[in-house]
């Protein structure tokens, strides 16, 4: 199934006062109903919104390097929504090192889709540096029932920064579930496997034969997150 996509923008005020700057990719409502079958999978999607997470402020990370998942999973039947962390983009305030003042951003974004978008359920997704902060936000929204990472920073010079994150994530009965390829760069199997033997609830792994950390981030693996990602809520 393939159809367009709408697109809107609005602002989200954290809970300290920070104005972030989002964008909702939803079906097209207008658009002609395609198959009896594909219109009944759109509507159980549209209970979901999937928020994605972008990578490292402070390294040039923003939202539009989520475009192409955020578009793909809209595609699929899927609304999601992206957005700049303080600092970045035509967000106010400024980036903290370690991440830990962007949780109120994420966790801000996940209410007011709640509030917003006719939806009860989120998937969180975090890319590369936003998996920690994503992790940190997962029990601080009851509507938040699964997350998913895509290249999730374990390593020991990595976790120098975002290591306070891990136990947030760790400790959460919620269903995860860990994309890396196998030669990250920043976290190798043998850091990924040892940090889930600890983790609570369900967890499951997929690995990328031979794909680095950067590369798994660029446009090319989209399509494979965005089908990685709908199996998944499909599995939930």
């Amino acid at each position: 199934m393939s159809r367009d996509i709408a697109i809107d923008s609005c602002t989200v005020e954290t809970s300290d006062g920070v104005k972030v700057h989002a964008r909702i990719f939803k079906p097209n409502p207008y658009e002609e109903e395609e198959e009896e079958e594909d219109d009944e999978e759109v509507s159980k999607n549209s209970s979901w919104v999937v928020v994605l997470v972008h990578p490292y402020s402070i390294l040039g990370g923003c939202q539009s390097l989520l475009t192409g998942i955020a578009s793909g999973l809209a595609r699929k039947g899927y609304k999601a929504v992206t957005f700049d962390m303080r600092g970045v983009g035509r967000s106010t305030g400024k980036p903290s090192i370690t991440g830990f003042k962007e949780i109120k951003d994420v966790v801000a974004v996940c209410k007011w889709a709640c509030e917003n978008m006719s939806v009860n359920k989120i998937l969180l997704v975090g890319s590369s540096a936003g998996a920690p902060i994503a992790g940190s936000a997962v029990d601080q929204v009851e509507q938040i029932v699964g997350y998913v990472s895509i290249g999730y920073p374990f390593g020991l010079l990595a976790s120098v920064l975002f290591g306070r994150h891990h136990k947030n994530l760790l400790k959460s009965p919620k269903p995860k579930l860990f994309i890396m390829g196998t030669q990250d760069g920043f976290t190798t199997i043998k850091q990924l496997n040892n940090k889930l033997r600890s983790a609570a609830g369900r967890v499951e792994t997929h690995l990328i034969e031979g794909i680095g950390h950067f590369e798994l981030e660029g446009p090319a693996y989209d399509s494979h997150m965005v089908s990685l990602i709908a199996e998944f809520i499909n599995s939930l």
